[in-house]
């Protein structure tokens, strides 16, 4: 079966418009953030009853940025790729505070209509993810660190990404109880748990599937210029 044209752009613009809206659907369903998003997340929790204008998205690229400065002192190099993350991140945070907004009218009052906001979100975090790891455009600092450990350390990337994701968890946890006490979970709860263990086996498959129907090529000659 000859394979469908995916274009790289096309997969980076997915994938960030999908990325806000899994992260809007998590947090509305509150069981419980995703792990890669949780500290960021409690971050804003804390800071914004100070700053009421540090929004989730603001968080989410002061947070970004300071894994693209890890990832360049791990790498011991500074790429002009690490720029582009950032600047991914901060589109990315003006979407999901955009995304926020747009679904903050539909109904979350019941156990059942959390669940299926918490799974939507989940199974979109999880596609998402899988659509950056298809683009040359520099992704967000979460997959930007992810893919550079795994090529640097020869690792299947889905194993990096799950042991990335159970640090990010611990973090949060940290976090949680740092800035709201001891035994209170803020942010990271049972679904923040279940997402850690289960986020990296669903964008493998997520993956499996896309490069079986489509093959991904880029539409425009850009990709040097993101190296």
């Amino acid at each position: 079966m000859k394979k469908k044209v995916f274009y790289t752009e096309l997969s980076y613009v997915l994938g960030l418009v999908i990325m806000a809206f899994a992260a809007a659907f998590t947090a509305k369903a509150d069981f419980g953030m995703s792990m890669v998003v949780a500290p960021a997340y409690i971050i804003h929790l804390k800071v914004s009853q100070l700053l009421p204008w540090f929004s989730f998205g603001v968080a989410e690229y002061c947070f970004q940025g300071v894994l693209v400065i890890i990832t360049a002192i791990i790498m011991k190099k500074m790429k002009k790729s690490y720029f582009f993350s950032f600047v991914t991140a901060v589109i990315y945070g003006t979407l999901l505070d955009i995304a926020i907004s747009v679904i903050s009218g539909i109904p979350d009052d019941t156990f059942v209509v959390r669940v299926v906001w918490y799974i939507l979100g989940c199974v979109m975090c999880s596609f998402a993810v899988s659509l950056f790891f298809h683009t040359y455009i520099s992704p967000e600092a979460y997959e930007l660190i992810v893919k550079e450990l795994a090529e640097k350390t020869k690792i299947d990337i889905n194993k990096i990404k799950t042991a990335y994701d159970l640090i990010s968890c611990v973090l949060g946890v940290v976090l949680s109880f740092s800035f709201f006490g001891f035994g209170h979970f803020e942010g990271v709860k049972l679904g923040t748990v279940i997402c850690a263990f289960f986020n990296g086996f669903l964008i493998g498959q997520f993956t499996k599937l896309l490069e079986k129907h489509f093959e991904f090529r880029d539409k425009f000659k850009l990709r040097k210029h993101f190296r």
